[in-house]
């Protein structure tokens, strides 16, 4: 008899609102996978396009981190940050397949403007124990992210101060008086200079953004290992065709090297060769204007270059590195 769990649908948590929500939707809507909420944004489940055996949960960010951790969905795109802060044991419960490339933020360390002296973690242990010298009390750090603050200040040899758990806008606790200084989270940095706050040089202490991520508590049965692999087929096909150009090729003259010192050199790998003077490779982005006036110096009487949709290849890295952590079969 079939176990029941083995039909169950794959449990994908997505962000249910804000930017983060836009960003998942647009990038799972570039990879051919599109969100249907029946009931409108008031529906916590959705489903998606064509594929039967996943169910979408709409949480937040804090709440997706949770039921990852507790086995309540398989997949889910939450931010590193909240990971690292709110899981005991997060290597143990998650995998972080792959990061998004959107709700980009950094965990900092910020002291008053006002501290000219202060630069560097080193500076912030001399000035604790001053602190307490001259006030009779530790310094005060104001923060919403305890257990990365208490991580990092360890790992720098201050024990000397005392954490204030930050219920409001973190920024303005050394201004009302409440803390002496913060751990926060950023974009731009704006908001802390706002308010007189400056980071330390090296106080940022997490650089988060947004992560694919797979829990390993949650049962991965055979439904559920089936969706996995159709949405991470699409995914890392996507994922290649855009961080790549199709470059085709016409050299003047034959170059035996030319092959070689692209692949060497650039990292592009060959699609298809049509004779020795004509050619197509495939590039990462970031080399592309590198590759093509390496060609044009060699002599090509044209480089034309594309944009790809969908690269699909018989091994998947996405894919591979889940089925490392839970197996490749039930």
């Amino acid at each position: 008899m079939t176990n029941q769990a083995d039909k169950a649908p794959l449990l994908l948590a997505v962000p249910s609102k804000g930017r983060l929500l836009e960003n998942a939707n647009a990038f799972f809507a570039r990879a051919g996978l599109v969100f249907k909420q029946s009931r409108g944004e008031r529906d916590y489940r959705g489903t998606i396009a064509g594929f039967d055996n996943v169910e979408v949960l709409y949480l937040s960010a804090s709440e997706i981190a949770r039921e990852l951790a507790q086995g309540g969905a398989h997949l889910g795109i939450t931010g590193e940050d909240l990971i690292r802060e709110g899981i005991d044991d997060a290597a143990a419960k998650l995998e972080l397949l792959a990061p998004l490339g959107f709700g980009h933020a950094n965990v900092v360390v910020a002291v008053p403007q006002a501290w000219i002296d202060v630069r560097t973690m080193a500076d912030l242990e001399d000035v604790a124990a001053a602190f307490r010298a001259r006030h009779g009390h530790k310094m005060r750090v104001a923060t919403k992210y305890i257990n990365l603050t208490r991580r990092y200040f360890t790992a720098h040899g201050i024990t000397d101060y005392r954490i204030v758990e930050s219920l409001g806008a973190t920024e303005g606790a050394p201004a009302s008086g409440a803390a002496e200084l913060i751990v926060d989270i950023t974009t731009t940095g704006e908001t802390l200079a706002a308010n007189a706050l400056k980071i330390i040089d090296d106080g940022v202490m997490l650089r988060s953004e947004a992560n694919l991520v797979a829990s390993m508590t949650a049962p991965w049965g055979a439904s559920q290992r089936t969706a996995a692999a159709s949405l991470m087929n699409r995914i890392s096909a996507e994922e290649e065709a855009r961080s790549h150009r199709e470059i085709r090729v016409s050299l003047s003259r034959p170059i035996p090297s030319v092959l070689d010192e692209l692949s060497g050199r650039f990292g592009a790998t060959l699609v298809a060769l049509q004779d020795d003077k004509h050619f197509i490779v495939q590039c990462p982005v970031g080399a592309l204007f590198d590759v093509s006036a390496y060609l044009v110096d060699q002599g090509a009487t044209r480089v034309a270059v594309s944009q790809i949709d969908y690269v699909f290849r018989p091994t998947n890295a996405l894919l591979e590195k889940l089925h490392a952590r839970i197996g490749a079969s039930s």
